[in-house]
């Protein structure tokens, strides 16, 4: 009964041109993300064994497996977590619900954003300068932590005042109208609501801490480490220095001889999985606490 006009056909040419536009733009981001991943798993599927996972690096690194590499990292990221998340989200909370609109506050964001673009060598010259030679800690696994802790400190906090801000200013009126503190909203309404978003922030932190090499590598990452026994108390997080997948990865690739061909890409892909099986586990819990909102 409807005929359609040139003008409709018109919008819908350019919703169809759009469409195309905008799913070329993801595909452009996708398909190199997969073939870049792909080409590494395949690369370095002939290392990979149960035994490149379970065993230590032998000579240098280029025989063995990575077994102290991957718990030298495991260490720095858990240690870097502990410290980072509490004083990032304890930060943003202060900044977005107790602090004022005034020129210290604005100088407090400002300076934050401007920590986030900050290169990680600089902030690598800064944990060698101010942990390992004038607090005494020397390089060691805590000082690196501490490091990537600072560098991922912007991340967290700008992460978690965004969370807090999306919760609605009326949940927060409505709790002030029966009486309850500040404190007590914050704690049993803002929070709660706002984790989802906070654990973003985290899922970023702990991405970026496991694949960082410069700040590690002045502050407390060896090249090799020969190590004899297995589990996962292979070092002291307080005084010894460890090896990591991201040091161990650039090593490997640029400086050892005779190494195996499919050794690097081999690490790459185990480091790669360590990311991912971190990032989906921290997902599918932001995902249930998003599941349990009620707005």
């Amino acid at each position: 009964m409807f005929t359609e006009t040139p003008f409709v056909r018109k919008k819908r040419r350019s919703e169809f041109i759009a469409k195309c536009f905008f799913g070329g733009m993801a595909a452009a981001m996708v398909i190199p993300l997969i073939l870049i991943v792909g080409y590494v798993v395949v690369q370095g599927a002939p290392s990979l064994s149960w035994d490149f996972l379970t065993t230590n690096p032998r000579l240098g690194g280029i025989r063995g497996g990575i077994w102290s590499a991957l718990v030298g990292t495991i260490y720095i990221v858990a240690i870097s977590l502990c410290v980072s998340a509490p004083i990032g989200v304890l930060s943003a909370v202060y900044l977005n619900e107790y602090a004022k609109d005034n020129w210290f506050t604005r100088i407090v964001n400002l300076a934050v954003v401007n920590l986030a673009g900050v290169p990680s060598i600089v902030h690598g010259l800064f944990g060698l300068g101010a942990f390992v030679y004038a607090a005494g800690m020397g390089k060691s696994i805590l000082s690196a932590s501490l490091t990537l802790s600072i560098m991922t400190l912007p991340v967290i906090i700008a992460s978690t005042k965004e969370a807090l801000s999306a919760v609605p200013i009326s949940f927060r009126e409505a709790c002030w109208n029966v009486g309850a503190t500040r404190w007590q909203t914050i704690r049993r309404i803002v929070l709660p609501n706002s984790i989802s978003g906070i654990l973003t922030g985290v899922i970023l932190q702990v991405s970026r801490t496991a694949g960082e090499t410069a700040p590690v590598m002045l502050t407390g990452v060896a090249t090799f480490k020969s190590i004899e026994s297995n589990g996962l108390f292979l070092y002291n997080p307080l005084t010894d220095q460890c090896m990591a997948l991201s040091m161990h990865l650039y090593y490997i690739a640029t400086q050892a001889n005779n190494a195996a061909h499919s050794l690097p890409y081999a690490i790459a892909t185990v480091l790669l999985g360590v990311v991912l099986v971190v990032n989906a586990t921290a997902i599918g819990v932001r995902a249930y606490l998003r599941s349990r909102k009620k707005w």
